[in-house]
């Protein structure tokens, strides 16, 4: 249905919240201190192969948030101000006439092997932590960089710009740069005390400087998007940043229940953790391998990265024989395929599909086999399903047989961690937490969230679904007035959305 300029509602935001494995566009406005939510557009996010690396593509990307932007005029909005928020560490550098200088690589690329040891010369992990707070993980920008320079130097040479995915996007729309402190601080390249990037980081990495502008706070305003954009939507809006960061706008929607409480953005990665006012970058911290990644307004999202549903999503879409980098080889079919064409899976397999196997698995009595879900093997293997099985054999347990018991195995191993996180927490900060609160697509996960609460041993308060939108339209409207305080506008999240509690 078409909407004429005279009935459009204003008095609204657009969330453009983009994942590893989709985004989406979501309208956000309040009515009787309620806010409400409108997803507009809903689209797959990809990786293609070139020039031998797995990369993002940008194109695509931006092509589905112009047309989201579009959506919402037919859907009756025209948002006063839009957001963006994606996954970190990634990046684009432009050139001075702002052209792309290579290509957006994927941080589940390769080109990183190898370069824990070429930095671990240049300065001890020990003191990068105490300096950036960043948990060691090797996509981390700084690996990006290193790995730049040694296969694309002269990329770096007629750089003049970085800037991260959501920054790029926003550069897209409006002419203007912008560093978001949310995303910059997963770069492992800012300091974590000052939150500017760390000179001596650089200097010692040889990282030019003249790539880094000083790093903005979420809630600027970008500026006006460009006439031509404005044409194409068919409305006057604005960027204003959020939390760029989907995990820095995801815990800025977390209805705490239960405190002192554990915050956990359950999506392609699982992100769980706690707020803190100041970084903790202590032998301790670096031991248990916490990160300490910017959060709103200078606050730190004390927290772990676990490999998370990528597990599930890679299994399932694997058995549904599609992949996740385009033009990518035929994905090997798994020794366990030939079996698990079992009745009820004769099409298309969904998630409720793989959660009923394990659901059935675990009531037949299975002994679930256990894998260590942060295993780098499991970052981008060719097959998820032969991997998991692979690393049962290697540590002399069962080997799953069918899809109940791999489902098993993954959500098992998955409650595991999170509980030794929850440990890990509990030992530095030197007090237990009354409840963990998950937001985000895994929180629609009945026998993760079950597993969760019963292997942690504390209740688990599940919901809302879209706390990344939720979080990233947060900071629009506390931009423009609609909220006093960010304690305001999370009760509004509290008043407004259904959060289920499971207890253990």
């Amino acid at each position: 249905m078409a909407h004429s300029a005279r009935d459009l509602r204003r008095d609204c935001y657009a969330a453009v919240d983009i994942g590893a494995s989709s985004g989406r566009v979501v309208v956000g406005f309040v009515e009787d201190g309620r806010i409400h939510l409108e997803e507009v557009h809903r689209f797959d996010n990809r990786q293609v192969r070139r020039g031998g690396h797995d990369c993002w593509d940008i194109d695509l990307l931006y092509g589905e948030l112009v047309r989201g932007l579009a959506l919402c005029k037919e859907a009756g909005f025209a948002p006063k101000s839009v957001g963006i928020d994606t996954w970190g560490v990634d990046f684009v550098l432009l050139d001075a006439d702002d052209n792309l200088v290579g290509d957006a690589v994927a941080y589940r690329d390769e080109r990183t092997q190898g370069m824990f040891e070429v930095a671990d010369a240049i300065m001890s992990p020990e003191e990068l932590y105490r300096r950036t707070g960043i948990q060691r993980q090797p996509f981390n920008t700084i690996y990006q960089f290193l790995a730049l320079q040694r296969e694309n130097p002269e990329q770096l040479e007629a750089a003049e710009t970085f800037l991260m995915i959501p920054d790029y996007l926003g550069f897209l729309l409006t002419g203007e740069k912008a560093l978001e402190y949310t995303n910059a601080s997963t770069t492992g390249l800012l300091n974590a005390e000052t939150g500017a990037w760390d000179e001596t980081v650089l200097a010692r990495f040889n990282i030019p400087r003249r790539l880094f502008r000083n790093v903005t706070m979420a809630g600027a305003c970008l500026g006006p998007v460009k006439p031509s954009i404005a044409e194409k939507i068919g409305y006057d809006t604005c960027v204003v940043l959020p939390a760029t960061h989907d995990t820095g706008s995801a815990f800025l929607a977390v209805p705490a229940c239960d405190l002192p409480a554990v915050f956990l953005s359950s999506g392609t990665w699982s992100l769980l953790g706690v707020e803190n006012r100041s970084p903790l970058t202590t032998a301790a911290a670096y031991g248990e391998n916490f990160t300490n990644e910017g959060g709103y307004h200078f606050r730190y999202r004390f927290l772990k990265n676990i490999m998370g549903l990528w597990m599930i999503q890679s299994i399932r879409r694997e058995l549904n024989g599609i992949t996740y980098v385009v033009d990518e080889k035929a994905i090997r079919k798994g020794r366990l395929h030939q079996y698990m064409r079992v009745e009820g899976l004769g099409q298309e397999v969904g998630f409720e599909d793989l959660i009923r196997a394990a659901d059935e698995a675990e009531c037949a009595g299975v002994q679930a086999s256990i894998v260590n879900v942060n295993d780098d093997r499991f970052l981008s293997p060719d097959s998820m399903i032969e991997e998991i099985l692979e690393a049962c054999e290697e540590t002399g347990q069962a080997v799953p047989q069918t899809l109940g018991e791999l489902m098993l195995c993954v959500y098992e191993s998955l409650a595991r961690c999170y509980r030794d996180a929850v440990e890990g927490l509990s030992s530095l900060a030197g007090h237990g937490y009354k409840s963990i609160n998950i937001v985000g697509g895994g929180c629609r996960d009945g026998h993760l969230n079950r597993r969760t609460a019963e292997v942690c041993g504390i209740p688990v308060y599940a919901g809302p679904v879209e706390g990344t939108a939720l979080g990233n339209l947060a900071v629009q409207m506390l931009a423009d007035g609609v909220f006093p305080n960010l304690r305001a506008v999370r009760a509004a999240i509290a008043e407004s959305f259904d959060v289920q509690k499971v207890e253990p």
